[in-house]
């Protein structure tokens, strides 16, 4: 399952949006999602995903770019285990 589909499936789940509704690249806020629920969905995927995001979200606007930010924090996390 690529970061994308996690990502939908945790948003599904956490707030129960369904998964073919949500646009990637349209803003995470325009699909119903404000500030205090990003930093709750933020804490989950840290939680299921075991991961540690830094606090420089500010230019995270789209599921899409979260998801890209997953993929580079998961692959610094295998890099750094080797």
């Amino acid at each position: 399952m690529s970061s994308l589909e996690e990502l939908k499936s945790i948003i599904q789940t956490k707030f129960g949006l369904d998964p073919s509704a949500i646009d990637a690249h349209a803003s995470i806020r325009e699909q119903g999602l404000d500030s205090l629920a990003l930093a709750e969905l933020l804490f989950e995927i840290e939680d299921r995903l075991h991961i540690d995001l830094p606090n420089d979200d500010a230019s995270i606007d789209t599921l899409a770019q979260l998801a890209e930010w997953v993929d580079r924090i998961r692959a610094e996390k295998a890099a750094a285990s080797v």
